[in-house]
């Protein structure tokens, strides 16, 4: 090679293969400081769009997780109330049997009445109060009395990350509908729990559930205190609360076995009705617990391909500083040493 002193070849190499190990260098540095080998496109293009792409699923599962989470604690709100519903229903059904024993005078019937409507209306407390995130559960109707649209049509959640329907858990409606004690108990309406037309005792009279409106109705029932009006069934009930002569001659005369044990059958329809509830709401918690499991392993398994991807080998990079810091230092040194090269030249003259 001619030695010139216009254009130094080996100045420019080495400045070339500083540049390049100081590049190489600021990268290493980069990717250890960030923990990311892909901080911008130019790094990997591909590799960008798939980390993209990934990170968006993963952001969708995590709330779909999340989703499944509120799902299962709005099932373990629910439940928790059906069970203490159901605490109540077995008091009262307790109280209805002691009062079908025929052992029980007026007063002590009265205070078994007293009872059991005071249980009716915790049970109403309860149903009213049943809320989740401002959502009431178990009332099955709003403020207005309008049916409530979970009580109709269930309530979904979105449990997966795509619009298909795979990724939907729907609650089922009966879950939500109302455990008011008029409706459990079925004032106003008949049930199957009632036989034929009512509910008969061994003397063939019958209890017409659509003549009782009234907690007071269905608690003197209960407690024995009340007698079939008319052959049509209508509940004639006395008042145990008026202190005149009169009433209490007649709760006296009225007093007895009669509506406690045709009771009986309306208490269990409704502890049947509950202990159905529960039990699918049990499959059902199941089947959101699964959803979260799965929900957690598909995380799992695109965190670790998001970090093949996108996170930096730190032992890798370490390497690769070092080396860069090597190179760096001797291009530096090297072309120290081409800047120098001309001056050869001064010997010749």
């Amino acid at each position: 090679m001619a030695l010139t002193i216009n254009t130094n070849m080996g100045a420019l190499q080495a400045q070339h293969a500083l540049n390049n190990a100081t590049n190489s260098l600021n990268a290493s540095i980069e990717r250890m400081t960030t923990g990311y080998k892909i901080n911008s496109a130019s790094d990997d293009a591909a590799g960008m769009a798939v980390a993209t792409k990934m990170e968006t699923k993963l952001g969708a599962v995590s709330v779909a997780e999340s989703n499944a989470e509120l799902g299962s604690s709005l099932l373990n709100t629910i439940e928790g109330n059906y069970g203490v519903i159901q605490d109540h229903l077995q008091r009262i059904r307790d109280l209805t049997e002691q009062a079908a024993n025929g052992t029980y005078a007026t007063d002590s019937r009265i205070a078994l009445q007293s009872e059991i409507e005071q249980r009716l209306d915790e049970i109403d407390r309860v149903t009213r109060n049943t809320e989740y995130n401002g959502m009431y559960l178990l009332s099955g109707v709003d403020a207005q009395g309008n049916d409530l649209d979970i009580a109709v049509n269930g309530l979904d959640l979105q449990v997966g990350i795509n619009s298909s329907i795979d990724s939907v858990v729907t609650l089922d409606a009966s879950l939500f509908r109302s455990c008011l004690s008029s409706s459990l108990l079925n004032f106003g309406e008949r049930t199957s729990a009632i036989t034929g037309e009512g509910v008969l005792n061994s003397d063939l009279r019958e209890v017409d559930m659509a003549a009782i409106d009234t907690k007071t109705d269905f608690a003197k029932l209960c407690a024995g205190l009340a007698t079939v009006g008319d052959a049509y069934g209508q509940v004639d009930v006395p008042d145990p609360n008026d202190k005149t002569t009169a009433a209490a001659d007649t709760a006296t005369d009225l007093a007895g076995t009669f509506g406690a044990n045709q009771m009986l059958a309306v208490i269990d329809y409704a502890l049947a009705d509950i202990s159905d509830r529960t039990t699918l709401l049990g499959a059902t918690q199941n089947r959101v617990d699964s959803a979260t499991e799965a929900l957690q392993v598909q995380s799992d398994n695109l965190t670790s391909s998001l970090s093949t991807v996108r996170d930096a080998d730190v032992a890798a990079e370490s390497s690769a500083y070092v080396s860069a810091q090597i190179l760096q230092q001797a291009s530096a040194t090297l072309l120290t040493t081409a800047n120098q090269t001309p001056s050869i030249a001064l010997n010749l003259l």
